[in-house]
């Protein structure tokens, strides 16, 4: 009679919320919880078998929470003896699960901020999307170095990188300037030293002599001459350059015959300036003047043209003031030429209020204070 009576009540369980069955435990005494919750557990899997399917039976959410709270009712030995569909393991871990997610819930707080490294603000963002838009050619690094001695952040060139990574999408059809820049090029149109030539649109061959100072990594001066150097011209073009300035003590010069002239050599002598030699056939023991002629050549010769003598020489002078007071470098901890010769501090910009300088005629352009 007792029998009878539990298993009718235990089809009424069946009907009601999944969740009156651990009030089990409190209705029925002593062993009966367990065997009410194997009947149980029997009468789903039996359920669950006989629905139409053709592979392993699916189990909905109501199963799978009914099957959860039964294997805490039943024990372990009992458990893997009635199991027909269910593993032991799968019906503890989902247990398992249930009370993890139960004490997340009691004991977490939702409305906490996550934890973890913030992005960089949208004005980054556009600052560095901007500045590789006008100046195509710059790297991660040099972007890096221009936005922090700008705007006085502190930003990794890696951060850079995944902003470009993410958000820029450059336009197809090269690297070099653009129509209008070419064409403003076309219309009007211790010391180290070296020279290098370039050719004119007329195919004029015209020499370049470049003083720069090691120490700020300064461009002194630029002189130019068209055709073929004598020791009468190079005197000449270095008087130029240095003129106005308080020569050097030391001048670092490669083995090129052009400074054996002896002319030259006493034109060094009335400066009181003494001449060192760089290593024979080593381009690398004269490596400042050098890179600073691969940097002329790739950032601003390459992408430009140039009429004659006069032309190229006024366009040799705005890059220097362009590499001088605005652009950074990575030997000297990013700042500028003019920043490391004068000691001074540049003015930090808001990123809420600045605009864009075009320097060397819209090769370039760089932000400063609106």
């Amino acid at each position: 009679m007792v029998c009878a009576i539990i298993l009718s009540m235990l089809d009424i369980i069946l009907m009601i919320p999944n969740f009156i069955l651990l009030c089990i435990r409190l209705l029925l005494p002593g062993g009966l919880h367990k065997i009410a919750s194997e009947n149980i557990a029997l009468r789903k899997q039996l359920i669950a078998l006989s629905r139409d399917i053709k592979r392993s039976p699916k189990l909905t959410t109501c199963d799978r929470i009914t099957f959860g709270m039964l294997a805490s009712m039943i024990s372990p030995k009992r458990l893997a003896r009635i199991a027909i569909i269910l593993k032991p393991a799968t019906l503890l871990k989902f247990h398992k699960a249930l009370v993890k997610r139960k004490y997340r819930l009691l004991f977490s707080n939702s409305k906490a901020k996550k934890t973890g490294p913030k992005g960089p603000d949208k004005n980054v963002i556009d600052a560095v999307l901007e500045m590789k838009k006008r100046n195509p050619s710059y790297g991660y690094r040099r972007i890096a170095m221009q936005i922090s001695g700008a705007f006085g952040l502190d930003i990794d060139k890696d951060v850079v990188r995944r902003i470009l990574i993410k958000n820029y999408k450059p336009n197809g059809g090269g690297s070099g300037p653009s129509w209008l820049t070419f064409i403003g090029h076309m219309k009007d149109s211790l010391w180290s030293i070296d020279f290098f030539c370039c050719e004119s649109i007329q195919l004029k061959t015209h020499w370049v002599m470049v003083v720069m100072d090691q120490f700020t990594r300064r461009i002194v001066g630029f002189a130019v001459h068209k055709g073929p150097l004598s020791g009468v011209d190079i005197c000449c073009m270095f008087n130029k350059v240095i003129s106005g300035k308080t020569p050097p003590k030391y001048l670092s010069s490669d083995n090129d015959p052009l400074f054996k002239f002896y002319r030259w050599q006493a034109n060094l002598r009335i400066l009181d300036i003494e001449e060192i030699k760089s290593v024979p056939y080593t381009p690398t023991s004269h490596p400042f003047v050098e890179r600073l002629i691969g940097t002329c050549r790739r950032e601003f010769l390459d992408k430009t043209l140039f009429w004659n003598q006069r032309d190229l020489l006024k366009k040799l002078e705005s890059f220097k003031q362009y590499y001088n007071d605005n652009r950074g470098h990575e030997s000297i901890d990013g700042q500028s030429p003019d920043q490391k010769s004068t000691n001074k501090v540049k003015d930090v910009i808001s990123l809420d209020n600045y605009r864009w300088k075009k320097e060397c005629r819209g090769l370039f352009e760089l932000p400063i204070a609106a």
